[in-house]
């Protein structure tokens, strides 16, 4: 079976062939949305981090911005710097560069300022712009693909339809080669010994029973207990009575193959097969890390209806809620509530899950996409200076 994508230097596969502007640090947002607003058809990847942070923060802030560079759905990448900053322009692009695609480098500072900064930064788009126009789709096989899963705005849906049939295309993708990678550590809670009985080694499944402990501890630290603060408003306006309870719905999005390993936020895996990914539920941050991980697609499982994508990635939002499916049609690309109504079985529904997933990876645009949804914001493990 194969799918239609780009080519990258070092092998992998972009479902998207995206020129982005990467600011090495906020600081420079303001510079890079100047110089993007000059080519409608450039993504300007504007955050938060880069500069005044510390150890573990500062580490997984760069791992992540080096790994939304590195994604397959990006050809060129023009990384904006201010020159004064603590993850630097220079050290994103080598990193980055590794992939062999396209990377230049603009520090605001050496060239003067804005009015410096914008004609060189054009210059270069300019230049990666011709070269992508000249990229051309071709077959490939489904082993080169990873897939992002992400749940949110959960209820009783999401748990009974919308998460077990996205993990059956879960499990169809990795049946072909290819690699899966969910997260929401807060969202296994009261379920992650079922989960971890999946695990390929012990090694894997006490990195797993770690994760979990160490989010309740740094929920503790602030005063509070995650256990009695999730679900969340939404998540009981939609029926969901306990954390148990939505964990249960929640791990079965991943669906049942073997979890070949943990990885750390931000972080690549090495391998092919079922992985899960450390980070928090919310959703910016969790497609973020999704992203800077390689998912050149993300499939969105949600009860409610969260209109949320990401600039980088193609976002397939799967409902088994018919209200959602209904009054949010413009949002929702896949309606499995006929599960609920007795009309399709789970099995059948993850298939045309599935097969929605290769249609948008050979360029079919999801809805989230063709409303432009999507923003970039990195998950903060420590306190800024």
């Amino acid at each position: 079976m194969k799918i239609t994508g780009y080519v990258r230097p070092d092998g992998s596969l972009g479902c998207r062939n995206h020129i982005v502007i990467l600011p090495s640090v906020g600081c420079a947002n303001d510079v890079a949305l100047r110089i993007g607003r000059m080519y409608p058809n450039v993504l300007v990847l504007t955050h938060r981090q880069g500069c005044a942070q510390l150890g573990d923060d500062k580490d997984q802030a760069a791992r992540t911005l080096v790994g939304l560079g590195k994604n397959p759905n990006i050809a060129g990448v023009l990384i904006v710097g201010m020159g004064c900053e603590s993850i630097t322009a220079e050290y994103l692009a080598d990193e980055i560069s590794n992939t062999k695609k396209m990377v230049e480098t603009l520090v605001v500072l050496d060239e003067g300022g804005l009015t410096g900064a914008l004609p060189k930064g054009a210059k270069i788009l300019d230049l990666m712009l011709r070269e992508a126009s000249q990229m051309k789709r071709v077959p490939y096989d489904l082993e080169r693909l990873t897939l992002g899963i992400k749940c949110g705005l959960t209820d009783t849906t999401s748990g009974i339809a919308s998460n077990p049939a996205t993990g059956i295309a879960a499990d169809m993708l990795i049946e072909s080669g290819g690699t899966v990678i969910f997260g929401e550590t807060p969202e296994i809670i009261g379920a992650e010994h079922i989960l971890a009985k999946r695990a390929a080694s012990r090694e894997v499944e006490k990195k797993l029973y770690h994760l979990v402990s160490d989010c309740e501890e740094r929920v503790k630290a602030s005063g509070m207990d995650i256990r009695g603060a999730n679900p969340a408003p939404g998540n009981i306006a939609g029926g969901i009575t306990t954390i148990e309870e939505k964990s249960l719905g929640a791990i079965k999005k991943g669906g049942g193959k073997t979890l070949q390993g943990v990885l750390s936020y931000g972080e690549i895996p090495k391998g092919k097969g079922l992985f899960f990914m450390d980070g928090p539920g919310r959703t910016p941050e969790a497609l973020t890390g999704l992203t800077a991980i390689g998912a050149q697609i993300i499939i969105f499982s949600t009860g409610g209806g969260s209109p949320a994508g990401t600039l980088i990635s193609p976002v397939i939002k799967v409902t088994g809620n018919p209200h959602t499916a209904q009054h949010l049609s413009g949002h929702i690309d896949v309606d499995v509530s006929s599960i609920l109504k007795g009309e399709e079985t789970v099995g059948k529904a993850g298939k045309r899950i599935f097969q929605e997933l290769l249609n948008v990876a050979s360029g079919k645009a999801t809805k989230a996409e063709t409303f432009g949804y999507g923003m970039i914001s990195i998950w903060n493990i420590g306190p800024h200076m």
